[in-house]
């Protein structure tokens, strides 16, 4: 690997606190790489989320990376899925998906932030 190329423990950490919180979508619903950014504290950090739902692939541990989509609904991670895989997820879990963007994406939107149940100081 080159040098780089090697994430820093603070990553690593930031990475490790994307996949809790994208464990914690629930099915049929998504989120936007910000609003995860946000929640974790970083909100100009979007493009990082994205980084760290591109590497997902390899854990051994699931990562619904499929439900993290952009700010306005577009499947922009779609290519790291393979022909499609992004929306056949989405689709298997009752999410509609045209033209590469989940219709009715203001319903289906779900915000770490505005989850009662999480509480990003636990």
């Amino acid at each position: 690997m080159k040098e780089s190329a090697k994430i820093s423990d603070e990553n690593r950490d930031f990475f490790d606190a994307v996949y809790e919180v994208t464990r914690l979508i629930p099915r049929g619903r998504v989120t936007s790489y910000g609003a995860i950014a946000k929640y974790l504290g970083s909100g100009r950090s979007a493009r990082m989320v994205g980084w760290a739902m591109a590497a997902s692939h390899r854990l051994p541990r699931p990562v619904p990376a499929h439900r993290v989509v952009n700010r306005t609904g577009v499947l922009t991670g779609k290519h790291h899925f393979g022909e499609n895989r992004m929306q056949v997820l989405l689709e298997e879990e009752g999410v509609r998906v045209e033209n590469d963007r989940v219709v009715d994406f203001e319903q289906r939107f779900w915000d770490p932030g505005r989850d009662p149940e999480l509480n990003p100081f636990d």
